[in-house]
Order: structure tokens, then C-alpha cells, then sequence
């Protein structure tokens, strides 16, 4: 496995490029706007957003991820592959073509949810195993391998309800890691946990995704860990209308 990974070139190229993107979201007569003039992710990259809750970390994170359409785009472009073309998001956006955009989805970005989104049913090993089975990659040793890593190879056939919350956000780490993508976004990844765990998770975490040359971009309540991890933060910031009728998130990096 550590082939396949260590043959992924290493140069750096502009993976996300956004430019004076807009998401609305109105509720009972407020308004809330995520607002992005300027946003450029390379290939490698760790990024932390870093806010309270409601800031709208999640809404950037589900347009990165092309799950929230943007209300206006000027400019969104996506290159996950370093020999590949950039493709326009803006104009799929537009188009309509949202299985263009699952495709996408599907094929170079894991995602990590905040409570871990693991099927029940499923053993530790179909759920790590899933987005494989999903892009008919073949079964080769990437799951085990991956299991090892984050120390729950002896749950691999377990169901998720018989771990601990920190093992399941493992498992979570390793779904979103198997089909070996170009770009990982977390969601709060250990939001669930205490600090001791939390760190543990988020050193295997970044640690793995260094070894791959895989784009972070993570979500996070605090500043804990981020400068040890060495993630650089996008600067934001979220000013209020006087009538508190309208609050707006600007996020620049």
C-alpha cells in the first residue's frame, strides 16, 4: 500500500480555488450569509476553520464538498489530481449536474463526520470497506493495513455499537481514508471525545493524511492542537447587521 502512495506526486497545485462565493440561509426572519471573496487550498495543504457553532464552518465544509450549492459564485474551480485538468464547479453548479458532482464527491473527497455516520448494521470492516466497494476498487489489504494503523484492527469484525465513541471516530478516520482519496474533510472529528483522545485521534489523523500527501480541511470548535499539528487557520470573520436581523460569516484564505 505504501507504494501506491509514495507514487502520488508530491508538487504542489491549487486544489480548491474559490472567489466571491455565497451561501444564504434564512430561518424565521433572519438571515444568515456565509461569504467567501478569496479562497485558494494547495494539494497537501492541512486547513483548520476555527469557530463556534453557527459560524458556518459546516456550510464551507458541505460546499467543499460539493453538498450546499452556493447562492452566487464568481469563480469555483476543483483540481484533485496534480496531472488532471481544473474542473468548474461554478459551471456544474450552474448546469445543474448534480450527479457530476457526486461523481466528484465519490471519487476524491472523504468525509468525516462529527458523530463518526457509521452504518450499524455494517461490521468495522464493511464500513471501512464501503467506499471501495462503492467505486469497485479492488479488496486488497488497504482496510487491514489502515486498521492497524489506528490501532482498532481487533474490531474489524465488531458492529459499530460494541466500540467506544473514539474507536468509532477511528473507524470513521479510516471509511474516509480507504479509497485512498486526494482530499479529506472533517467535521468536528473529536468534538464527541475527551482532550486526551481527542489529540491522540487527531495525531493518527494528520499523521496518516501526511503520509499520503492527502488536502485536510477540518473543522474545529478551539485552538487546541492546531499549531501542533501544523494546520494553517483561514481567517473569518462574522459581523451583524444592527436590526441583529442578519448575521455574515467572511471567510479568507
Amino acid at each position: 500500500m505504501e507504494n501506491v502512495f509514495q507514487a502520488r506526486n508530491k508538487a504542489k497545485s491549487t486544489v480548491y480555488h474559490m472567489r466571491d462565493v455565497i451561501r444564504d440561509r434564512a430561518s424565521e426572519g433572519v438571515t444568515f450569509r456565509l461569504r467567501v471573496p478569496s479562497l485558494q487550498i494547495s494539494q497537501g495543504e492541512k486547513i483548520a476553520l476555527i469557530g463556534e457553532s453557527g459560524c458556518g464552518k459546516s456550510t464551507l465544509l458541505d460546499m467543499l464538498a460539493f453538498i450546499a450549492q452556493p447562492t452566487e459564485i464568481a469563480a469555483f474551480r476543483f483540481r484533485p489530481e496534480l496531472e488532471g485538468e481544473a474542473i468548474d464547479v461554478a459551471r456544474i453548479w450552474n448546469k445543474r449536474r448534480m450527479n457530476s458532482l457526486g461523481e466528484l464527491r465519490k471519487q476524491h473527497i472523504g468525509y468525516v463526520m462529527q458523530t463518526g455516520g457509521l452504518l450499524p448494521y455494517l461490521t468495522v470492516r464493511d464500513n471501512m470497506s464501503l467506499s471501495r466497494s462503492v467505486l469497485g476498487l479492488a479488496q486488497n489489504d488497504t482496510v487491514e493495513s489502515l486498521a492497524r494503523e489506528l490501532g482498532i484492527a481487533r474490531h474489524l469484525d465488531k458492529l459499530p455499537e460494541t466500540l467506544s465513541v473514539g474507536e468509532r471516530q477511528r473507524v470513521a478516520i479510516g471509511r474516509a481514508l480507504a479509497h485512498e482519496p486526494s482530499i479529506v474533510i472533517a467535521d468536528e472529528p473529536t468534538a464527541s471525545v475527551d482532550p486526551f483522545a481527542a489529540e491522540k485521534i487527531m495525531s493518527l489523523f494528520i499523521g496518516l493524511a501526511e503520509e499520503r500527501n492527502i488536502t485536510v480541511v477540518v473543522a474545529r470548535h478551539a485552538w487546541r492542537h492546531i499549531k501542533r499539528h501544523g494546520l494553517r487557520p483561514l481567517a473569518h470573520h462574522t459581523p451583524r447587521s444592527k436590526d441583529r436581523r442578519t448575521t455574515q460569516t467572511v471567510v479568507n484564505g
